[in-house]
């Protein structure tokens, strides 16, 4: 790890190469300082224990670092090019994670993977089975509900080298989908025990399972000024490609967080769908701009007015209120 110090007029004072063991006994015994660090593996690990220290310590994206770097790659100039960056006025910071934050983090990616493992081995399943003439729908309920049969029957044809194959691989599909739906109940329990989580999951198109990754991934809303860096943060609002006074905005830019801003997207396809059956909703915002534009198109612009509600509550510690905004305003 290479550590790169200044003073206050930005003079270098220090440029060392640490190994693992020597960082923390190194900052142990230097005054409290502010520490910059590119926001990569176990970033948030060294946050931690820096800050522990006494040190103020700020994450930033590597690709905001880039610019900085003054000639050939390497640790030195990379560790150069950190320090001056922490330092710009306008730079972006990545918020720091505590433990708590990313232990609930790491049950939502390991039960991404076992939900990624279960739909390709349902797809195997499905495809080797087709080989045979033999049909499955599409949908991971069809499987539990079919593969026995398929099994059992005798007149399909299917030899005894393949059935026990169909055999191994149910019982890996089985293991993963035990694997995720325990991931699911140690998600709801978290989210049981969270208040700010149990808020969150009365907006529309927000259940436990995106309630708490918000949570935990957001930490502290009043980092950001308003919903809309927010919403800005997750990728959910148009690129911009504007010169000469010209405003061109193309589409999302997609950046942040790619599992929570798909989690979002999906609760609003939900909400859509009720939009369009429910006759209470006519004439809403939502309802205009799915006459304007297409089902995709709303479907981004309720998860970014939904980004903007989570920060409302979670900056101003507010309950979710359905009919906010909708009062008349009496003029005396």
């Amino acid at each position: 790890m290479q550590v790169h110090c200044v003073d206050v007029h930005g003079k270098r004072i220090l440029n060392k190469k640490l190994k693992r063991e020597q960082v923390v006994p190194f900052f142990s015994n230097r005054p409290a300082c502010l520490i910059g660090m590119e926001a990569c593996g176990s970033a948030h690990f060294w946050a931690n224990k820096l800050q522990a220290l006494g040190h103020t310590v700020k994450l930033m994206a590597p690709q905001f670092v880039k610019p900085y770097v003054k000639t050939n790659k390497n640790d030195a100039a990379d560790a150069e090019a950190i320090c001056e960056a922490v330092s710009r006025p306008n730079m972006r910071f990545v918020p720091i994670k505590n433990s708590e934050q990313l232990a609930v983090l790491a049950m939502h990616r390991a039960r991404q993977g076992f939900v990624k493992a279960r739909t390709a081995q349902a797809n195997q399943l499905r495809g080797l089975l087709a080989e045979h003439g033999i049909i499955i729908p599409k949908g991971i309920r069809h499987i539990n509900q079919h593969l026995p049969d398929i099994l059992e029957a005798g007149d399909n044809g299917l030899p005894g080298r393949f059935r026990q194959l169909l055999d191994r691989l149910s019982a890996h599909f089985k293991e993963l989908d035990k694997q995720v739906r325990e991931l699911d109940v140690q998600l709801q329990s978290w989210h049981q025990d969270s208040p700010a989580s149990q808020k969150l999951a009365k907006i529309p198109g927000i259940g436990p399972l995106t309630a708490s990754a918000l949570v935990a991934t957001i930490g502290d809303a009043k980092q950001f000024q308003n919903g809309r860096q927010l919403a800005a943060w997750l990728g959910l609002v148009p690129r911009q490609h504007s010169s000469g006074g010209k405003p061109t905005l193309l589409g999302i830019s997609k950046r942040g967080d790619t599992y929570l801003r798909t989690l979002l997207i999906h609760g609003a396809r939900a909400v859509l769908r009720v939009v369009k059956s429910k006759a209470q909703h006519a004439g809403s915002w939502l309802e205009g701009v799915m006459a304007r534009r297409n089902h995709n198109v709303a479907a981004v612009a309720q998860a970014n007015k939904t980004a903007r509600i989570v920060w409302a509550l979670l900056a101003n510690d507010r309950e979710f209120d359905a009919q906010y905004g909708t009062g008349t305003i009496l003029a005396a």
